[in-house]
């Protein structure tokens, strides 16, 4: 599903145009990227966590020359599904 195919979606199940579906959405997904940027969790009960985990540094290889190189440390985001979720899907 493309974010165009949830715009649709969106629109036909709540009955707005989809303009309103998008600007819905964009909104969503600003607030929880906003969230994340703070190091703050997302729950959405039923569905789900979206979480920031921190990597640390660590050692990987080069593939192409098998040279041992450093992975700076970074931040990534996780997501733990809900229990609601986790039905739907048995």
């Amino acid at each position: 599903m493309t974010k165009a195919d949830l715009i649709s979606r969106m629109a036909d199940e709540a009955g707005i145009t989809k303009a309103a579906a998008e600007k819905a959405l964009n909104s969503f997904l600003n607030a929880v990227a906003d969230s994340l940027a703070k190091g703050d969790k997302v729950t959405l009960v039923g569905f789900g966590t979206f979480s920031v985990a921190e990597r640390a540094e660590r050692e990987g290889r080069n593939p192409r020359t098998g040279e041992t190189i450093t992975i700076a440390a970074s931040k990534t985001i996780k997501f733990k599904a809900g229990s609601k979720l986790k039905e739907a899907l048995s």
